[in-house]
């Protein structure tokens, strides 16, 4: 068996980061069990990404990190497949400026 190229597995959804994060989107697998993810850093400043199994624990772990946060950090017009709870919640805060996050759902590499 050999490596799969990513297939996505439900729509894409998009937020806007800034400053103060904003309202978590859900992004939803077709598959059971779905907890890939490709995730689009469209902007030109880093992203502190917030995820959970719910909307509010997405925003609360949107914080930048100084130390030892929650937030997964996401660099300027970066694309990466992470791992994370199926049907995640999503949302991001930045240091300045925006960010357009875009995330869909899938299996792969």
């Amino acid at each position: 068996m050999g490596i799969q190229a990513f297939t996505k597995t439900g729509n894409t959804v998009t937020f806007l980061a800034a400053s103060s994060a904003p309202t978590a989107v859900q992004c939803l697998s077709s598959t059971l069990g779905g907890n890939q993810y490709r995730i689009i850093n469209a902007g030109t400043v880093t992203v502190f990404l917030g995820y959970g199994t719910s909307a509010s624990d997405a925003s609360n772990n949107a914080v930048q990190v100084t130390t030892s946060q929650t937030s997964f950090p996401l660099l300027p017009s970066t694309d990466e497949i992470l791992t994370f709870v199926p049907n995640a919640y999503f949302t991001g805060v930045t240091a300045s400026g925006t960010a357009t996050v875009y995330i869909t759902p899938g299996d792969g590499l």
